[in-house]
This record gives C-alpha cells, structure tokens and sequence, in this order.
C-alpha cells in the first residue's frame, strides 16, 4: 500500500466513467491507498454532480466521453460550481481539441488511460494539493502542438498586455478556473473576468481553450 500523504484525514474521491469495467476496479484499486477513499463512482455527469453534493469531495477522476453531460462539460461545471474541487482527466483521448477543451474548462491534470496505478495515485494528491498535472505523453503533444501550429505572430503577446493580464494567462494556461486565478492573485473574480475580457480583446483570443493554447505557444504555461 502507498503510505499517505497526510494521516489527518484521506483524500476523497469520485470516480467518473461510464463503463462499469473500468469504473468500478479503477475504484478498488484506488481504494487500496491508504490515504484515498473513494466516496463515489459515477456514469456520467450528472451522477458527479450528485455525487459533490451529497458528500464532500477533493478529486474527481473524469473520463471525457460520457452519456447525458460529458467530461468537459462536467469539468467546466465543477469549476463554476465547486472550485475548490480539483479535476484530473483520465481518458483514452489525448488529441489537441480534448486536451485543450479540458484543461480550457478547468481540469488540473490530465493523464491517459495508460497511465499505472502509481501514477494516477500521485496526480490525485498533487491536483489535491494544488498543483497541475499533465503525464508526459500530453505533455509532449501539447509542446509539439505549440511548435507546430502557431505563427510569429501567434508566439508573441500583444505588447500592451499588463503584467497582471499576462499573470492571469498564464493561469489560465495551468488550466485554473476564474475562482481559483481569483485567489491566488488575491483579487476578486469580477476583476478576474474584466482582466480575461481585456487580455482576450487586447490578444485576439476567441475562447479559454484557445487562451491556454496561446498561452502554452508563449512560453507562459
């Protein structure tokens, strides 16, 4: 058994998949670290939605193709809704859109599905702690995407980006919700999202996705 991380209490733990094959032994073996419990396993969306309501929650586990509301959607709610939950992704898909459309809604980790046991046990206690966690096949992807793709043009911010403005993305490109860039920069959230509204014009950056892409392209996550 891993030895926990802190022996005051464990970390819990929603385990969201929709194939009962993967969910429910992916919960056992969870289960079997010390400083993990696993409080729920959910089929889709709306089940872990049900699920941080009812109990309190640190992680949740999300696979991205789900029936009734999806990974990122669910992401993206639990941002909004739950900040202080952490999400960490797991799922077979580690294309551009997926990747960036998770971390866009707010997931903190990412890690695909051949990920081991330790590995994916290590990602929970880091998200919990705050830290982004990508493995590094989505590492890799997300390097040789920002290489890639963007031009000049692309790689260089706007040279009337504040410093501020410049923080806030490359928050946003460690995949943290407004709530959370709110707290650690010790502003309030509306002056999170007029920051956001400025860099987004000032930048040319249509969504969050592409402003963790842009971010990623300047070096800045």
């Amino acid at each position: 058994m891993s030895e926990p991380t802190d022996d005051s209490r464990r970390l819990t733990v929603v385990v969201a998949d929709d194939q009962a094959a993967v969910r429910e032994p992916l919960a056992a073996v969870l289960g079997m670290s010390e400083d993990i419990e696993v409080v729920a396993a959910a089929a889709d969306g709306t089940e872990v939605l049900a699920a941080v309501a009812a109990a309190p929650v640190d992680v949740v586990l999300m696979d991205l193709r789900m029936p009734m509301m999806d990974g990122i959607e669910t992401t993206r709610r639990l941002s909004e809704e739950h900040p202080q939950i952490a999400v960490v992704v797991l799922t077979t898909f580690a294309d551009d859109d997926s990747i960036l459309a998770a971390l866009g809604a707010g997931a903190r980790g990412y890690l695909t599905k051949n990920a081991g046991r330790q590995d994916i046990v290590r990602a929970i206690r880091a998200a919990a702690a705050g830290q982004a966690v990508l493995d590094r096949e989505v590492q890799d992807r997300l390097l040789a995407t920002a290489r890639a793709r963007p031009s000049a043009t692309e790689r260089a911010l706007p040279p009337d980006l504040t410093p501020r403005e410049r923080e806030v993305l490359t928050l946003i490109g460690q995949g943290l919700p407004n709530r959370a860039i709110a707290e650690k920069l010790f502003i309030s959230e509306a002056t999170v999202k007029s920051h956001i509204n400025n860099l987004f014009a000032k930048a040319g950056i249509r969504d969050r996705p592409d402003a963790v892409r842009r971010a990623i392209a300047a070096g800045l996550a």
